[in-house]
């Protein structure tokens, strides 16, 4: 149906039409769609109305009708949801670009978006041989193209085999294909060093975060003081929290040690454990390791702590390892926490319930549009995991392409292969670029007066503190806003660097942070740091003197 362009053409066809008053829709736009079929001739015959004409029509006759859906009727626990990596900064920051692309100027030309983890925006480029086996299961017809290597025909034979008519476009049973359920199986067990997994207790997803959603819909439960607590780092990423808000479940906030290169203290989470014992019932404990926003890799030492202190209070352990590949520091390793359960002997192996997380999106690869992942699980009751079954039936199945991309990742050239030798050199490149440039930026954001970086031992972020001087804290406050968030939009709208406010990850009181991704070149990460150091002087500068003018003002 042609959709009528504006009110002012509704209203004239309402009008007319209560008039029985010959009319057309030419004569009314000046534009004859081809589509747009007889007009109306005469009164009775309404044969080119719109659901639209009739709103109109009723405006005119009374009250207009209410919304059913209002901020008043609105689910409460929507409201309380945020997500600060896509949150004001972000909806600023595009404003800035279109105002730029229009012809407006700025002091800058151009907005570098540090605030998210999106390697393929941020100019990385793809992995050749896990585009090549994607781009085969989605058109099958190149493997009769010789451009394509045998390496990554077969893997993509093998693949459609196991989808429905062998085609990407089909549904896959809930959790996932058999034979990529296979494929992860086998990588988990060599990556732990022979720790075994069953491919039953592997489950694709939308993603890490689908995972973790579903994992947290099976925990919460209860009311007042035994609703489920859910304990999470601070800070934290920002889909947890917004998760728990999202299912009126409680937060229970343990804090990482700053001081410490963001290590995880076990004498923290027994104090956050018992205080919010006072008023729910912690189920379940969430690690992110390597760390997001904090970019720290917890030891094995530390790791063998959380899963005792999980094991003596009956908790529910979800371990988030999506960047398990992105580790630079050289003085630390990637220990999954299903590996040291089990070295932990069968006490643990046995009893303690775990799922870990990985995903298509971080590692080397930065596959975020395809939406792969998976979670493995670990000693859940049967039933219950009946019902786990029951609800990613709900939603159907992870799209294929992602699941696809995963397998290549879990199932990647072997060193016998032809395609070995350039996926090896693209990986390393991915890999030794960000390790230069995590120690590039802890050494120009740690030579910033008022700024200390911790290492970015691994993951794709710095989370630098900040300090924000009384005064500008003063005028945050009047504003209604977090002194972050005042600096971050200053830092934008002066330099036109995106980066994310502390307060959006969570922090201790009075310490003030932003989060920034390492992603970008090292040609743009170098002027996006000198940017934030030239900034972040004069942001000191400026809000000192006004402090020596008030503290003149006063003795005056």
């Amino acid at each position: 149906m042609y959709r009528l362009q504006s009110l002012a053409a509704r209203s004239l066809i309402a009008g007319a039409l209560d008039q029985c008053t010959p009319l057309t829709l030419t004569s009314l736009t000046g534009v004859r769609h081809k589509s747009q079929g007889p007009s109306v001739e005469k009164c009775g015959q309404m044969r080119f109305i719109t659901a639209e004409a009739k709103v109109s029509a009723g405006r005119l006759g009374g009250k207009m009708r209410e919304k059913t859906l209002t901020m008043d009727t609105l689910n409460p626990q929507v409201k309380a949801v945020e997500y600060a990596v896509r949150g004001p900064i972000v909806i600023k920051a595009g404003e800035i670009e279109r105002y730029l692309e229009e012809g407006g100027t700025k002091p800058f030309s151009e907005v570098i978006k540090a605030n998210i983890g999106d390697a393929h925006a941020m100019g990385q480029q793809p992995i050749t041989f896990l585009r090549q086996v994607v781009a085969l299961c989605t058109f099958p017809e190149l493997m009769d193209s010789p451009s394509f290597p045998e390496d990554a025909k077969w893997r993509a034979r093998r693949i459609l085999q196991g989808c429905g008519g062998h085609s990407l476009g089909s549904y896959s049973a809930s959790p996932g294909v058999e034979c990529i359920r296979k494929d992860i199986a086998a990588y988990i067990e060599q990556r732990d060093e022979g720790v075994p997994s069953d491919w039953e207790n592997i489950y694709l997803t939308t993603g890490a975060s689908d995972g973790i959603m579903t994992i947290l819909r099976l925990l919460v439960s209860g009311k007042d003081s035994s609703r489920t607590g859910v304990m999470i780092p601070i800070p934290q990423y920002p889909l947890y929290s917004a998760a728990i808000s999202e299912m009126d479940a409680v937060q229970v906030n343990y804090y990482l040690d700053e001081d410490n290169c963001w290590a995880l203290d076990i004498n923290e989470l027994h104090r956050a454990y018992h205080a919010a014992k006072q008023h729910c019932q912690p189920r379940v404990i969430c690690i992110i390791n390597p760390g997001n926003p904090t970019g720290q890799v917890q030891s094995k030492k530390c790791i063998e702590e959380v899963l005792h202190f999980a094991y003596e209070e009956n908790l529910f352990v979800m371990s988030d390892e999506v960047y398990q590949d992105n580790v630079y520091a050289p003085d630390c390793q990637f220990h999954s926490f299903k590996k040291v359960l089990y070295e932990m002997g069968p006490e643990y192996f046995n009893s303690v319930e775990l799922v870990s997380f990985h995903s298509t999106s971080k590692g080397y690869t930065g596959e975020c549009g395809f939406r792969g992942g998976y979670m493995e699980v670990i000693n859940m009751d049967p039933e219950v995991k009946a019902q786990l079954v029951k609800l990613l039936s709900v939603r159907l199945c992870p799209p294929l392409a992602g699941q696809a991309a995963m397998d290549v990742i879990v199932n990647p050239p072997q060193p016998e292969e032809h395609t070995f030798k350039q996926f090896h050199q693209e990986k390393s490149s991915v890999l030794g670029a960000l390790a230069e440039k995590a120690k590039l930026t802890e050494q120009i954001l740690n030579a910033v007066p008022g700024i200390k970086c911790n290492p970015v031992q691994g993951a794709m972020y710095a989370f630098p503190r900040i300090l924000i001087p009384p005064k500008a804290v003063e005028e945050a406050k009047a504003l209604g806003m977090q002194p972050d968030m005042l600096y971050c939009l200053r830092l934008l709208e002066e330099t036109g660097i995106c980066v994310v406010p502390g307060s959006g990850f969570g922090q201790k009181d009075g310490t003030y942070h932003f989060r920034m991704t390492i992603l970008p070149s090292i040609e743009k990460l170098k002027v996006l740091l000198g940017k934030v150091r030239d900034f972040h002087i004069g942001f000191l500068k400026e809000y000192s003197a006004l402090e020596m003018k008030s503290d003149l003002i006063c003795k005056t």
